[in-house]
């Protein structure tokens, strides 16, 4: 099986570096990862658990990483058993570039996977086995998404900017607080009394 796609992710090509290194993160946008832990170096330990067609399987493995150029790319290898369910192991690229006519704050990745599968899992038909693959790649980045989103905020895209306030840094708590109404409001009282000034 082979499969290759390219995902627009409106973070940072260093945040996401950070997060597609990051084991917890890994578990939680995975479907069916149970385990996602450290093994040494560039090696993990992993546990999910699969449902292709018919076939439902608890595959224990391992993911190692090589050719790692921070903040730009990794391969890795990983190997599963699935015990009577079969077996699969495969190899993936991925690659992170930013966003050459945006403003830093989005990201372009493309992957590959080339992966083998043995046993009952092989008996499916090719069909079945690719349209598993593609749905859990397509639920992976909608997790990854929403999780960068809950971390990082929506994509400045989607974000209402506040031009009079743009230095400063607040948290979630704070810009909600002034939306309801609190907060500084009184820094220039004489401006906002006053009237526009004219075009």
């Amino acid at each position: 099986m082979e499969m290759l796609g390219n995902r627009r992710l409106g973070i940072t090509q260093q945040q996401a570096w950070e997060a597609l290194n990051d084991p917890e993160t890994l578990k939680k946008c995975i479907p069916g990862c149970d385990k996602f832990e450290p093994a040494g170096d560039n090696q993990y330990t992993v546990a999910l658990a699969v449902k292709i067609g018919p076939v439902s399987a608890k595959f224990n493995g391992k993911v190692a990483l090589a050719d790692i150029m921070p903040p730009d790319s990794y391969k890795l290898s990983f190997e599963g058993q699935g015990g009577v369910a079969g077996f699969a192991k495969g190899a993936s690229s991925v690659t992170l570039k930013a966003v050459a006519d945006g403003d830093g704050t989005a990201c372009d990745l493309d992957y590959t996977v080339q992966a083998q599968v043995g046993g009952k899992i092989a008996q499916l038909g090719q069909r079945l086995i690719d349209g598993a693959a593609k749905s859990t790649a397509d639920d992976f980045f909608k997790r990854f998404e929403a999780e960068m989103q809950a971390r990082y905020g929506p994509p400045p895209a989607a974000v209402e900017s506040a031009p009079e306030e743009p230095a400063e840094k607040t948290g979630a708590m704070a810009g909600l607080m002034r939306k309801m109404g609190f907060g500084k409001k009184d820094d220039k009282p004489e401006e906002s009394a006053g009237e526009k000034p004219a075009e």
